[in-house]
């Protein structure tokens, strides 16, 4: 069973546990993928973050499990849904 909102893409946030020191090997090889939007190192209980985009959910766990969870020095992913999104900018505002 498809489960997709039609017209509505998939957007999430996939969390991932990484080899120590790997950290921007793995962010680089995530963004090679047109499906991640971007992909930042983090401190804290997970190493690197990646928005993704897909066009519905099947899509999602097919592009998480069989791609990016097979990318070198990834030990643990956690994917979270975004249910609604108030505000994007692509660039941060430059500091003074």
């Amino acid at each position: 069973m498809k489960r997709q909102v039609k017209g509505v893409a998939v957007l999430a946030y996939v969390l991932f546990k990484v080899s120590s020191g790997t950290e921007r090997e793995v962010a680089k090889k995530l963004i090679e993928f047109d499906e991640v939007l971007q992909a930042e190192i983090i401190f804290g209980e997970y190493d690197v973050v990646a928005k993704m985009s897909t066009k519905d959910l099947d899509t999602l766990e097919n592009f998480v499990s069989e791609k990016v969870r097979t990318v070198p020095n990834v030990l643990v992913t956690s994917t979270m849904i975004i249910s609604r999104e108030y505000k994007s900018k692509s660039n941060r505002p430059k500091t003074k």
